[in-house]
């Protein structure tokens, strides 16, 4: 037999023996996927953390949930995603408040992503953040919330194939927002988390809400630092205002008195 055809036949062979999941990762019908799960109402599912308590997802309605999936075999990518997650997190809980948002992050490799495996992950990354668990789930449960929020991952020879995405869930457990990249502009995440926890915590003709959509507006990233800072120009363009309409104001009664 000719060595080039017996090189072909071993390549057709090879390719045969693949797993299914080791065919090249579509990355343009994961992102369509994931971009399909806004709105999407996520179920209760439940998990165990790195300390052996049970966490339901109903235990975080109320206020925005950040939800991030990795598998815990997975040294590189994963790590180095969400590290900076976490720098991103710190940054959303100096302009929001540590309890204002909580973050879940899942190990997608079930049964291989145990509690254990999960602790130690965030542990050996220095992660110790308030509000911000790492969690194990049974298949079942891993491959229904990751249906739902439109995450995608397929096995490959090297680990998964995946998509790197933080899924942003309101108050009531609806997919919100969806964050892409391992180095994301921190604003892509922390604006949504601004308009969920200043723009519809309070009606905006009460105090609480004038003072919330005032943050909303005024709370702006600053691209030369990479950090957030209050915009006191709001305050300078509100008093321009109000001294112009005075102004105006205090000539147009003039004129009246003059003409009487």
């Amino acid at each position: 037999m000719a060595p080039s055809l017996i090189r072909h036949l071993g390549l057709l062979l090879t390719l045969a023996l693949l797993p299914w999941g080791a065919r090249a990762f579509d990355a343009q019908k994961a992102l369509a996927i994931s971009q399909e799960a806004l709105g999407r109402q996520v179920g209760d599912h439940t998990f165990v953390d790195g300390k052996g308590r049970t966490l339901s997802l109903r235990d975080f309605r109320g206020k925005p949930l950040l939800l991030s999936f990795v598998y815990t075999s997975c040294y590189h990518t994963c790590s180095a995603f969400t590290n900076y997650l976490a720098e991103v997190v710190e940054m959303a809980q100096g302009v929001l408040g540590e309890g204002s948002f909580a973050v879940l992050t899942v190990g997608f490799d079930a049964p291989a992503d145990t509690p254990e495996r999960m602790r130690h992950f965030a542990r050996s990354r220095g992660i110790d953040l308030p509000g911000w668990s790492f969690v194990s789930g049974d298949a079942a449960t891993v491959k229904a919330i990751t249906r739902e929020v439109g995450f995608v991952y397929e096995p490959s020879p090297k680990g998964f194939d995946h998509m790197l995405q933080v899924t942003v869930l309101d108050g009531e457990g609806r997919v919100y927002r969806q964050v892409y990249g391992a180095d994301f502009p921190p604003p892509q995440l922390i604006e949504p988390l601004k308009e969920l926890v200043w723009g519809t915590k309070a009606s905006s003709l009460s105090p609480a809400g004038w003072l919330d959509n005032l943050r909303l507006f005024c709370t702006v990233y600053d691209p030369a630092s990479g950090r957030y800072r209050f915009d006191y120009s709001f305050f300078a363009m509100i008093l321009g205002g109000a001294l112009s309409l005075a102004g105006i104001l205090a000539f147009t009664i003039h004129a009246w008195r003059t003409s009487a």
